[in-house]
């Protein structure tokens, strides 16, 4: 799986500090995480009503009333609270024994190996934390109604601009292992579509301050 939004140029705004898996990275202490800001999930800026198109068959972890709310699918959620078992487990014990024993070889200015393991140590922590938080805040549940509305868990095809693009409204974590372009709910055009119908044609500001304009062809259910 991905993991980590790979287009962070379709939003905009941070949410919480995750892991960068490319970023380069300088020597550390232990307790150093390689960290960058991320925003990978998304606001429901009407709980309410949004919380009634998703309450069906679904399971909210509890947050506090002012946070943001992930929504996730149950594969999804299940996906993630695997990965978070083996990093928080395993995986974080295996890394600990790569590190000592690239230790015992000694001059750790010059050792590539103890080196590479704590920058591992690093970015696998920060992906613990970060599963942590999504994982607390997520709401679990049946995809969204059928209804042509866009909203997180949509996967929509829409004219940009006069090209025609597929993409998938909510979070990246929700896309998987997939290639489908995902806009988050705080990004330009995210928040320009968000309760958009099928039909619908709008104009949004670009970062760049050109207006595009966007016209809703087809807006159903996600599917992994």
């Amino acid at each position: 799986m991905t993991g980590i939004m790979n287009e962070p140029e379709h939003v905009a705004g941070g949410v919480f500090a995750c892991i960068c898996r490319n970023a380069a990275s300088a020597e550390r202490t232990e307790s150093d995480f390689v960290e960058a800001t991320v925003p990978v999930a998304f606001h429901f800026p009407e709980e309410g009503a949004a919380r009634s198109r998703l309450t069906k068959g679904s399971t909210t972890v509890s947050t506090n009333s002012n946070e943001p709310i992930v929504w996730l699918t149950q594969e999804a959620y299940d996906r993630l609270n695997n990965e978070l078992t083996f990093l928080s487990g395993p995986g974080r014990a295996e890394i600990v024994a790569r590190i000592e024993q690239a230790r015992s070889e000694g001059d750790l200015k010059e050792n590539g190996g103890y080196h590479a393991a704590r920058e591992e140590q690093g970015k696998a922590e920060a992906r613990i934390l970060y599963l942590k938080d999504l994982l607390r805040r997520a709401h679990v549940g049946e995809a969204p109604a059928d209804d042509g509305v866009v909203e997180p868990g949509m996967l929509v095809v829409a004219n940009i601009a006069g090209d025609e693009t597929t993409f998938l409204f909510g979070s990246r974590e929700v896309a998987g292992d997939t290639d489908l372009e995902v806009y988050s709910e705080q990004s330009p055009i995210g928040v320009a579509v968000h309760g958009a119908k099928v039909g619908d044609k709008l104009t949004y500001a670009a970062p760049n301050g050109r207006d595009i304009k966007v016209e809703i062809l087809s807006a159903k259910p996600f599917s992994a």
